[in-house]
């Protein structure tokens, strides 16, 4: 490959990784692109764990062998059995250098577990690059030929070192992305995620629910007690207080499987069912009520539940079944209940959502604190 398709390749690299979606879509196209940049048969990149001491593999492109998936659950070597990759620190190029790619051969008696590696697996040569974000080794680029090709050499090296950085590159940028979304969709105290996630997580799940059927349920909590910690004990208190139940409502939601667990703000909580029965979110939801009141702080919680395995009637939006579990919910705090109440189960609770609705400003979500 001449200069110009060197070239051509470094751009094509670069914009399939600008296009890609998902962290996952973004590594195929760094391994994919620098695989075809290279002339390759197969291409693979891994990340240094540091706090696992390993390379775990996060895709292998191309000609694969018996054994290597493209994206593996668990492939990982320990960092011991490669040494160069923990020389590629900062202090390495802080007076001037940079980080080289080298070329290793099947051929001739050199040790080594990436010449073991090439042997066993019927390839000749490879190529590695070490991956460096904000100064530091994150990983590596791997590309190899099988036997009978030809071999790498000094030149393909330095175009390998040039591939790296590419790669570096467009890896941050998913990474400033990724850490977007997640700031998008998540609550900053808790971790859990925040009312858009939920949002979009009840659409999905109700567009679902219209074409198979499935049950769907919502959870909403009221954390009682908060304001009290909040003017006696402060607000770093009550932070501890909010913190604490977000880890019991992540805990208890783990319990039924694909739940999203959220805080929609101030002292609510909720929880979102696709696929559990409803008698099995109503006994979640009977442990996170015990759970919460054995707390060191606040006053247990008021939950309640509304989902399309009870009687609930037809839901047109997402805005009728939180309006439902609003008004369960608000039952079990009036009345003070240890456990949750179930719309559908409990009529009244149907009844008293279904009026408010005739109440609901457009785009209110809830009128029942204050309700007579």
């Amino acid at each position: 490959m001449g200069a110009d398709g060197r070239l051509r390749a470094v751009v094509g690299l670069a914009q399939a990784m600008a296009a890609a979606c998902t962290p996952r879509d973004s590594v195929r196209a760094a391994a994919r692109g620098a695989r075809l940049a290279m002339d390759g048969s197969f291409a693979a990149i891994s990340a240094w764990e540091r706090e696992r001491g390993c390379l775990r593999v996060l895709v292998n492109e191309g000609e694969r062998r018996v054994g290597e998936e493209e994206f593996p659950e668990d492939e990982s070597y320990p960092v011991h059995d490669f040494p160069e990759v923990t020389e590629f620190l900062h202090e390495r190029w802080v007076g001037g250098g940079g980080p080289h790619a080298w070329v290793e051969s099947a051929v001739g008696d050199r040790p080594g577990r990436r010449v073991e590696a090439l042997r066993r697996r019927g390839r000749g040569t490879c190529v590695v690059a070490p991956v460096v974000l904000s100064g530091r080794a994150w990983g590596e680029l791997y590309v190899a030929r099988d036997e009978g090709l030809p071999d790498f050499d000094e030149d393909d090296a330095e175009f390998a070192t040039v591939l790296a950085a590419v790669v570096a590159a467009g890896l941050a940028q998913n990474e400033r992305l990724e850490e977007a979304r997640r700031l998008a969709f998540t609550d900053p105290l808790t971790g859990l995620a925040n009312r858009r996630a939920v949002d979009m997580r009840l659409d999905e799940a109700l567009e679902e629910h219209r074409r198979t059927g499935v049950v769907v349920s919502l959870v909403v909590c009221d954390l009682n007690g908060l304001k009290r910690v909040n003017d006696t004990l402060g607000h770093a208190m009550g932070d501890r207080l909010l913190e604490r139940f977000g880890s019991v409502l992540s805990l208890c939601g783990a319990m039924l499987p694909g739940a999203l667990v959220a805080r929609l703000g101030g002292d609510e909580f909720c929880l979102v069912g696709v696929g559990p029965s409803a008698d099995d979110v109503v006994r979640v939801s009977e442990e996170l009520c015990t759970r919460a009141a054995a707390l060191e702080l606040g006053e247990g919680v008021a939950c309640g539940v509304a989902s399309t395995g009870d009687p609930i009637g037809p839901l047109k939006s997402s805005r009728r079944l939180f309006r439902l579990a609003d008004a369960a919910q608000y039952k079990a705090k009036a009345a003070r209940s240890a456990g949750p109440v179930v719309a559908g189960r409990d009529t009244a609770v149907v009844r008293l959502a279904d009026a408010a609705a005739q109440e609901e400003a457009p785009g209110e979500r809830r009128r029942f604190r204050g309700r007579p």
